[in-house]
């Protein structure tokens, strides 16, 4: 991918498995391999997400994309079942990866803001971010946008020859109006 001009014209998308799978994948995996943002050693293979894309249509989880004016995705957020307790039902564990080359122009931002107003309009209460805690850059984002520190497990993650720590971030909404139990 070549970098994007910070003046392209971008927008949000809904990604289809069809048509944003094999850019989706280029993502984690860039991550997986040189990053942090995922604890998973190995790239996976184009068959996941056959299974990753199922599990977000059967539970009505959205995958919201960032392109731009050529249709190249840039960036993804989406998020999934935090715990598989029926009490969490109104907690989500969210996600947001952005291209290595279109990093910096806050696409993160966008990305998170439409997961945060889609929270909302699923009458949904917590969004909860585990982050790697070195990762400055996605802290400062979350923080920016209101999320506060719920606590960090130290040395729970070991990848790139150390231990890592992660930093959980929750942002409380107003809603549901009127939870139920059940």
């Amino acid at each position: 991918m070549t970098s994007p001009e910070p003046n392209d014209e971008v927008r949000l998308i809904d990604c289809s498995e069809a048509e944003h799978a094999t850019a989706i994948l280029e993502i984690l995996n860039e991550a997986i391999l040189h990053s942090t943002a995922l604890y998973d050693y190995v790239p996976r293979a184009p068959e996941a997400m056959v299974s990753w894309f199922a599990t977000k249509r059967a539970h009505g989880f959205p995958v919201v994309g960032a392109v731009d004016a050529a249709g190249r995705l840039l960036g993804f957020a989406s998020w999934g079942t935090f715990r598989a307790f029926p009490a969490y039902k109104y907690t989500v564990e969210h996600s947001v990866y952005v291209h290595a080359d279109a990093r910096g122009r806050g696409l993160g931002k966008a990305l998170l803001l439409e997961l945060i107003r889609r929270a909302r309009e699923a009458q949904l209460h917590v969004l909860v971010g585990c982050i790697d805690a070195a990762n400055t850059a996605s802290i400062q984002l979350h923080q920016r946008l209101g999320f506060t520190h719920s606590g960090t497990f130290p040395q729970v993650g070991f990848k790139f020859g150390q231990w890592l720590d992660v930093a959980f971030y929750q942002l409380n909404l107003e809603t549901p109006v009127q939870p139920q139990d059940g």
